[in-house]
C-alpha cells in the first residue's frame, strides 16, 4: 500500500576521519552506514526495538535492494542529516526514500531503499506482524 509520512524523519550525522578516504572525502560505504543508522533511529523512535522484535518473533528487517544517486560530496567534519520517509509499504517489505544533506540543505545523497522482513532462522521473506506498526506513528 503506498503511503508517505507528512515529514521526513532526520537523524544527525557528523563526519569523521573513518568516514573519509585519503583526500579527506567521505567515503561511499559511509553512506551505507549512515542511512541505516538513521532507519534504525526512525524504528527506535516509534517504539520498534529490533533486538526485542528479532527476540520474539524470529523477525529482523534486512536491506533487500538499494539505489543511490551520488550528488555531491560530503567532507570530512560536515554536519549532515539523513532522513527517513516510507513510501510503501508490501506484506514483507518497506520502501524508503531517504537522503543525506549538508545543514544548510544541500542533497548530496538519494537512495530508495526495500527492506524485507526475513524469518532469520530460515532467511526467508515473512509476513512483516499486523500489530506491528499498528499502534504506532506511520
Amino acid at each position: 500500500m503506498p503511503m508517505s509520512e507528512p515529514t521526513p524523519f532526520r537523524w544527525p550525522v557528523r563526519v569523521y576521519w573513518e568516514d573519509t578516504d585519503a583526500g579527506g572525502v567521505v567515503y561511499h560505504a559511509s553512506y551505507l552506514r549512515f542511512m541505516e543508522r538513521a532507519r534504525t533511529e526512525w524504528l527506535r523512535g516509534i517504539g520498534i526495538d529490533q533486538s526485542a522484535l528479532k527476540q520474539s518473533t524470529g523477525l529482523a528487517f534486512l536491506v533487500r535492494e538499494m539505489q543511490i544517486d551520488f550528488l555531491k560530496p560530503a567532507l570530512l567534519d560536515d554536519e549532515l542529516s539523513a532522513t527517513v520517509e516510507v513510501k510503501e509499504r508490501r506484506a514483507a517489505s518497506i520502501l524508503f526514500m531517504q537522503t543525506i544533506e549538508r545543514t544548510d540543505g544541500s542533497c548530496l545523497i538519494r537512495a530508495r531503499v526495500r527492506v524485507a522482513c526475513v524469518d532469520v532462522q530460515r532467511m526467508r521473506a515473512a509476513p512483516i506482524p499486523a500489530d506491528l506498526f499498528a499502534k504506532r506513528a506511520p
